[in-house]
Parts: C-alpha cells; sequence; structure tokens
C-alpha cells in the first residue's frame, strides 16, 4: 500500500510542477505579456529551481531516508506554492502601473520579484523525484527499473498539469485559483501520506490547508488588474481580457494580456477612431480609379478582435459579406456583448486565422491583416507562403492591408515586410499611422500608385461617399511614406520575427522612451 501510494504522490508532484509552470507564464502574462522574453525567462528560473531540488532532494533522501521526512517535504512544496499568487498580487498590482506608463525600472524588478516567490515551491518539489527514488528501491539490482518508473509516472502527472490548467481551470476559475487548487490537492496527498506513517504529524500540518483558504478568501476577491475605467475582465485560454470605458464620452476599448494595445473601440455614435482600423478601410482606393464604394464584394478578416474594423466596413460599404477569423471565443463573446459585434452580414469563425483563410471558399475585395499579440505579429503571419495564400483568396483587383509594428528609430520589421510582401504582391504601399507604433502596408493585386489614392478620393468627394471614409483617405494620403527598397524574404523556414520584434522593443525600453503611443 506504502509502495502504490508513494507513485500516486510522485504523479501528484509531477502534475503540479508543470502546472505552477504554466500558470506562473499567466500570472505575469496578465501583465508583462506574453513575449518570448518573458517566457524564455520563466522557463529558465524554473529550470534552475529544478536543477537546485534534484541536487538538494538527492543528498537530502540520503541523509533522511524517511517517508515523513517525504511527505512533510512535499506538503511545504504545496503549501508554498498556494502562497505564491497571494504573495505576487500586491507586488502585479504596482507592476501594471508601472508597464502602463513604461517604467523599466519597476518592471524588471516586479518581474523578477514574482519569479523569486517561485523559488521554495519549485525547488521543494524538484526533491521529490530523487527522494521517490531512494525511497523505493530496496534492491539495487532493480534501481534502473524503479528509476524509469518514477520518472514515468512523474512524466504522466506532468502531462496532465499541462493541459488541465490551460484549457480547464485559468478559464474557468481563474489563474490564482488555479494555483489554490493544484496546492491544495498535492497538500492533501502529502497529508494523507503522512496519515498513513504517523497519523498525529498529519494532524500538525492541517494548518496548512486552513491558512491557504483563509488568505483565499481575504486576498483572492476582486479584479485581476486595477486600471481606471475597467468594466469587464475576464481569463481565457489565450488571454487575459479586458474592458475598460471612457465614462465622459461612452467609448470602450479592448485590452489583452499586459494592456499596451488597444484591439478594438466602440461607441454607438462612433464613426471614425483617429486609430489604425479606420487606415483598412482605404484599402481599396489604391486602385487604378475609378473605384467606387460597389467594388468592395466581401470582406475577410485574420484577427477580428471585437469587430471594429467589420463595423467600419459595414457603415461605409453596407452590408457586403465579411468573413472574421478570431482564435479566441472568449474575446468574440465579449465583442457580442460589450462591442455590439452583432452585425448580421458578419460571418464570426473562431479559428486560426491562417488555416481558417485557407479553408475559406470565397475570393475577397479586401483581406485585412490585424493579429498582434504583443509585441508580435505571430509569425505565421508574416511569410512568403501565408501571403501568396492571402493572394490566391484575392479577387483580380484585390488589395491586403497588414499592420506591422515598428518604434520612432527602428523600421528594421517594416523594410523586412515590405520585402516579403512585394515578393507575392504586385504593388506595396506603405503609411504610418502618426502617434503610434503601429505602420500600414497595402499589398495590391494589380499594379498602383500612391498617386491613386488622390484621384480615387476626389472622386468619391462628388460621389458624396462618408465623411469617415474621406477623412480616413486623407490621412493616409498625409502619412504616405516612400516604399523602402528590400529584398529581405520571410518563409515558413525562416521568419525571425521574435528576434526583430526583441531587438525593437528592449532598445526603446532601455532607450528611456517613456511615453507610450498606441
Amino acid at each position: 500500500m506504502h509502495r502504490r501510494f508513494l507513485n500516486v504522490t510522485v504523479f501528484a508532484a509531477g502534475m503540479t510542477t508543470l502546472a505552477i509552470e504554466l500558470s506562473a507564464s499567466r500570472l505575469l502574462g496578465n501583465v508583462f505579456g506574453t513575449s518570448n522574453i518573458v517566457w524564455a525567462n520563466i522557463i529558465g528560473l524554473i529550470l534552475v529551481y529544478l536543477a537546485a531540488g534534484y541536487f538538494i532532494g538527492g543528498r537530502w533522501a540520503d541523509h533522511s531516508p524517511y517517508p515523513n521526512t517525504f511527505y512533510r517535504l512535499i506538503a511545504w512544496g504545496a503549501f508554498t506554492a498556494g502562497l505564491v499568487p497571494m504573495g505576487a498580487r500586491p507586488v502585479l498590482l504596482n507592476a501594471a502601473k508601472a508597464v502602463e506608463r513604461l517604467d523599466s525600472a519597476v518592471m524588471v524588478g516586479s518581474f523578477f520579484a514574482v519569479l523569486i516567490l517561485f523559488s521554495i515551491p519549485v525547488t521543494l518539489l524538484g526533491c521529490v523525484s530523487p527522494f521517490a527514488i531512494r525511497l523505493a528501491i530496496t534492491d539495487t539490482s532493480q534501481a534502473g527499473r524503479i528509476s524509469g518508473r518514477i520518472y514515468a509516472i512523474s512524466t504522466m502527472g506532468s502531462i496532465l498539469g499541462t493541459f488541465l490548467p490551460v484549457l480547464w481551470l485559468i478559464p474557468s476559475i481563474g489563474t490564482a485559483r488555479t494555483f489554490l487548487v493544484f496546492s491544495l490537492g498535492l497538500l492533501a496527498v502529502a497529508l494523507l501520506g503522512l496519515g498513513l506513517e504517523n497519523w498525529r504529524s498529519a494532524v500538525k500540518h492541517l494548518w496548512m490547508p486552513i491558512l491557504l483558504l483563509f488568505l483565499a478568501v481575504v486576498t483572492l476577491p476582486g479584479p485581476v488588474k486595477a486600471t481606471e475605467g475597467q468594466i469587464y475582465e475576464k481569463e481565457s485560454a489565450y488571454n487575459y481580457i479586458q474592458v475598460v470605458e471612457d465614462k465622459r464620452s461612452g467609448t470602450r476599448y479592448l485590452l489583452l494580456n499586459e494592456g499596451q494595445g488597444i484591439h478594438s473601440v466602440y461607441a454607438p455614435d462612433l464613426e471614425v477612431t483617429y486609430g489604425t482600423w479606420d487606415y483598412f478601410l482605404v484599402a481599396p482606393f489604391f486602385n487604378t480609379p475609378p473605384v467606387s464604394l460597389n467594388s468592395v464584394e466581401r470582406l475577410g478578416l485574420v484577427g477580428l478582435a471585437a469587430g471594429t474594423i467589420a463595423k467600419q466596413y459595414t457603415q461605409v460599404f453596407g452590408p457586403i459579406p465579411i468573413d472574421g477569423w478570431e482564435i479566441d471565443p472568449e474575446i468574440v463573446a465579449t465583442g457580442q456583448m460589450l462591442f455590439s459585434m452583432n452585425e448580421p452580414n458578419l460571418n464570426v469563425i473562431v479559428a486560426d486565422g491562417r488555416w481558417g483563410l485557407s479553408h475559406s471558399q470565397y475570393l475577397y475585395s479586401v483581406i485585412g491583416v490585424d493579429a498582434y499579440r504583443l509585441p508580435y505579429i505571430p509569425w505565421q503571419l508574416t511569410t512568403q507562403e501565408f501571403f501568396i495564400e492571402v493572394y490566391n483568396h484575392l479577387k483580380p483587383d484585390g488589395v491586403m492591408v497588414i499592420n506591422v509594428g515598428r518604434t520612432p528609430d527602428d523600421r528594421r520589421l517594416i523594410d523586412a515586410m515590405v520585402g516579403t510582401v512585394g515578393s507575392v504582391f504586385s504593388s506595396v504601399h506603405v503609411v504610418d499611422v502618426p502617434n503610434t507604433f503601429n505602420t500600414i502596408l497595402y499589398g495590391t493585386v494589380q499594379p498602383s500608385r500612391p498617386e491613386n489614392l488622390v484621384a480615387n478620393q476626389l472622386l468619391l468627394e462628388s460621389e458624396g461617399a462618408s465623411l469617415a471614409l474621406l477623412d480616413s483617405i486623407e490621412r493616409a494620403i498625409e502619412n504616405l511614406q516612400p516604399t523602402p527598397d528590400s529584398d529581405i524574404v520571410f518563409t515558413d523556414d525562416w521568419s525571425p520575427i521574435e528576434r526583430l520584434t526583441n531587438a525593437m522593443a528592449i532598445q526603446f525600453i532601455l532607450g528611456g522612451e517613456l511615453e507610450i503611443l498606441r
């Protein structure tokens, strides 16, 4: 019975260790984002803690090879794991304010302060496997078989710990309570193991779950962030979702994860956003004039978010069919609930944008790509193969428009994207969105010139086009940039988008530029 329960304990510890690692990424990602830099630091330090645990656990097991020691060690590991989100909460709330104003010193300090909180529980959990092997070996001739079984059982638990938090618990109960569930579960296993050895020792440790539950009741209620004007928040399998509202104007904004980017905007009477969304309206008018409003027959959107672009196209071009791909169903639900994303001509498709577009049976007048996961464009949406897929789904006079990031002094990503888009499309045009980190690229199937915008603007004025469209075209003309010469071509085999973006972000933050441009 003791040997079987040892296997159960190893399984539970392996499950909890991976669950903590993945939950740590969400705990930090809500404030610091989900960039490769964040992931690398989380994984790197977790591995350091585990390595320390393997070393300490082996020596500890040789010094005190007793089940009581083993289960007390696990109990403390589980207890301290449950304390992490509660101890991190005040640090993260302060860090969220630092991220809003790009205070790099506080950001970095807060980030590593939270990661240090994981040092004790993860190190203790790293002790489990070598300690369990020491307890399980009674015959050295079976050491290899027993070691293999222990690590196999631990790995099976880790597999469950990989999927449970991401696919079920975090979207259902949130990140902090997910920590608590795994902590209390492993603590129950540890106390039961102690009870099998010495029930008095188990009773002495009952204060641990009681204290955890008390602290959870006291500290966990309330929003994950205290952003001014916040009216809604939700943790999904993909994102931390926020909606904030400007009480004076009634305008709502969709924020994701660290909240640095505005992904959608809505107000009942909003026609012009003066943001990146307006520039998507301009796309068809790069074609050779005359281009009328009736020339736009169908729109595809890779990265629907809460439907700002779809709403604007419906207002300007009428109820044309729109297919919008959005990978996160909770963002779709948020759009329908708080952003009036209920246009009858909008076909919402919950799927990865590239996969969804490749399976579409339609040809489009315009395909818009706005699928930022700040600070990155997903690499699979930056390659020559993807743009060939887009090209093949456009009408003969079709246009692709994509939102690309930059900083005031670094346009390397723009240059690379121009080269890649230009390897597929006949013409590429570049428009900077003023007072933002965004540049809009347009790729036209037919050869086109920037002067076409001016000619089409004059024709639209004579036709009585909406002021929203005319204003957007006027701003696009004012912010046209020379199309750079570039022979860089990203492919599915080589797309160093993360390296470029990391370099831009680090250079910008460490350069002391504190003004946030959206």
